[in-house]
């Protein structure tokens, strides 16, 4: 029988930093996607912080830190990322294990904005998506998600069958950024 062995999406990449901004892996530990069933938002977010303390993100938003962050994912929808979900949340809502469905990577540095204005279309701009913001987006072809956690600081999820282009898309913008500076 042969042994599997598991890899993350980028199989341990290094970090990477080019010019100001760096590219790192992440682990966010287990990602569960929670859809409320109908009329139970509320008890659900009450449900959320009495057993996470952290609040359901509103549309667009994101909320918690690093090691439990619920990530607005969609209409009526939300990205549990860390903890494992408590067991009274399913009282409430469709709980769906995503933990290997994403690759996850952090986006840091000083020109982190003009290194995601070459591959979204999302105004990235502090002034307009301040920390704790979210969106559903494209990240040059794909589909994924983007939020900001710090000032310049970004988490961006996309499938995890696109995790090389995401890398080579990401790599070749921070080039770009990097080269007319």
């Amino acid at each position: 029988m042969a042994e599997l062995i598991a890899k993350s999406p980028l199989d341990g990449l290094e970090d990477k930093t080019i010019g100001t901004v760096t590219l790192a892996e992440v682990d966010l530990g287990v990602l569960t996607s929670i859809a409320p069933y109908k009329g139970q938002s509320e008890a659900l977010g009450d449900a959320l912080k009495s057993a996470h303390a952290i609040a359901m993100p509103a549309p667009l938003r994101a909320t918690g830190k690093d090691g439990a962050r619920a990530i607005w994912f969609g209409r009526d929808m939300f990205l549990l990322a860390g903890p494992m979900p408590d067991a009274g949340l399913a009282q409430h809502a469709a709980l769906t294990d995503q933990s290997d469905a994403w690759t996850c990577v952090h986006l840091s540095g000083a020109q982190v904005e003009d290194v995601l204005a070459c591959v979204s279309p999302v105004d990235v701009s502090l002034a307009t998506f301040k920390r704790g913001h979210a969106a559903r987006t494209q990240i040059q072809h794909m589909n994924g998600s983007l939020t900001r956690i710090g000032m310049d600081a970004f988490l961006i999820l996309v499938f995890r069958s696109m995790a090389g282009t995401l890398l080579h898309d990401l790599e070749r913008a921070m080039e770009s950024v990097a080269a007319r500076s």
